[in-house]
C-alpha cells in the first residue's frame, strides 16, 4: 500500500489569515516552533504561505532585528537614530498584514498524494511545507518536512 499525505499529514493545519499583523504571525511561529504557516482568506481557502524566511526578509527591509518577541533589551551603546528607525519598523510589523508579504505561489496536494511525490515536490521546489486541501483548496492538513522524516522513521 502507498503512503499518502493523508496518513502523515498533521490536523488541523494551524493557519493565519490575511489579515493577521506580522506581530501575531511571529507570535504563532514562537509559541509552537514553527517555521511557516498557511495564509487563508475567509472561506479556508489558500491564498498563500508565511514563512519565517519572509518574515525576516521584510524585517530587513523595514529596518527591524527579527526578534522572537519584539520586547528585546537594546544596548545604551545604540545609535539613538538606529533606536528611531528600529521602532519605526516595529510600528510597522504591528500595522503590516499577512497579506502583504505572504508568499503567493502555494504548492498544495490533496490528502491522496503519495508521500514520494510530496517529497519529490519540497525537494524540487526548495520548499518546507506543503497545505494539505480539499477539491474546493480548503485547508485540510499540512505535510512538512518533519512529517517526511517520522514517516521515513516508522512513526
Amino acid at each position: 500500500m502507498t503512503a499518502t499525505a493523508k496518513m502523515i499529514m498533521t490536523t488541523p493545519a494551524v493557519s493565519v489569515t490575511e489579515r493577521q499583523t506580522i506581530k501575531d504571525v511571529i507570535e504563532l511561529l514562537a509559541k509552537n516552533n514553527f517555521s511557516g504557516v498557511p495564509v487563508v482568506d475567509d472561506n479556508n481557502i489558500v491564498v498563500g504561505i508565511l514563512s519565517n524566511t519572509d518574515i525576516i526578509r521584510y524585517s530587513q527591509q523595514v529596518s527591524v532585528i527579527p526578534l522572537t518577541d519584539l520586547s528585546g533589551w537594546i544596548s545604551p551603546y545604540t545609535d539613538v537614530t538606529d533606536l528611531a528607525a528600529l521602532r519605526q519598523g516595529i510600528d510597522l510589523i504591528t500595522r503590516t498584514t499577512a497579506a502583504e508579504i505572504m508568499t503567493r505561489k502555494v504548492y498544495t496536494a490533496t490528502e491522496d498524494t503519495p508521500v514520494t511525490e510530496l517529497a519529490r515536490l519540497m525537494s524540487r521546489r526548495r520548499i518546507n511545507r506543503v497545505p494539505i486541501v480539499d477539491a474546493a483548496g480548503k485547508l485540510i492538513g499540512i505535510v512538512t518536512r518533519a512529517d517526511l522524516v517520522k514517516s521515513m522513521a516508522g512513526e
